[in-house]
């Protein structure tokens, strides 16, 4: 198991909000980031995403795994895979190496009983949510398995969403909130539906 606490952890902000078991595609161009990068290839060690809200930075941020290197350039910018691994907090910033780091504390979930109506609910919601979108319902025994993480991972949430799932130390209570999301979700698919219909129709309802 990991240290909980580790220093000097790279950090890089960004206007995104990564969860764990997400995958998210960089374009590394600034040079302090393109050591980072360089750095963590060659030490096989993760990073932390953070996100830089008008705000200021989030505490709570997502460390990432670098998948794979999809492109590296002469100039050295590169384009990464990475996906999110686990949560964790920033205790303390530190400035003397040449790129943002901190002082991090990896966060766990307090113990708790897990509520299978919880995550029986949120889990239809997620299946309605993926059949209307791709008209395809997601394999029951994929579904079955899926955290709240992995099912807010494929969809494309808004960041203050994000970040709230991202500060919960409850599964059930991230079940909760995706549940929510997942129906709200639908609910606006539904209504771009209706909308687009209504387009195309110049307002009218066509019969036949």
């Amino acid at each position: 198991m990991p240290d909980r606490v580790v220093q000097e952890f790279p950090l890089f902000p960004l206007g995104l909000v990564a969860l764990p078991l997400e995958f998210i595609p960089l374009h590394i161009f600034e040079e302090r980031f393109k050591t980072m990068i360089d750095e963590c290839l060659e030490r096989e060690t993760e990073f932390g995403i953070v996100w830089a809200s008008d705000e200021g930075t989030r505490q709570t941020g997502c460390a990432m795994r670098i998948t794979r290197v999809l492109e590296r350039m002469e100039d050295g910018r590169l384009n990464i895979l990475t996906q999110g691994t686990r949560p964790f907090r920033v205790i303390e910033e530190v400035d003397h190496l040449p790129y943002p780091a901190a002082t991090v504390e990896f966060l766990h979930d307090k113990e708790e009983v897990a509520d299978p109506g919880t995550a029986e609910s949120a889990r239809e919601a997620y299946a309605v949510l993926v059949e209307q979108a791709t008209d395809s319902p997601p394999e029951p025994d994929e579904l079955a398995a899926m955290s709240a993480y992995a099912m807010a991972a494929t969809v494309d949430f808004g960041l203050d969403a994000k970040q709230g799932l991202l500060d919960l130390r409850s599964e059930n209570a991230r079940l909760r909130l995706v549940g929510r999301l997942f129906r709200a979700a639908t609910k606006r698919l539904e209504f771009i539906e209706k909308a687009q219909v209504r387009a195309r129709s110049n307002g009218k309802v066509r019969f036949g």
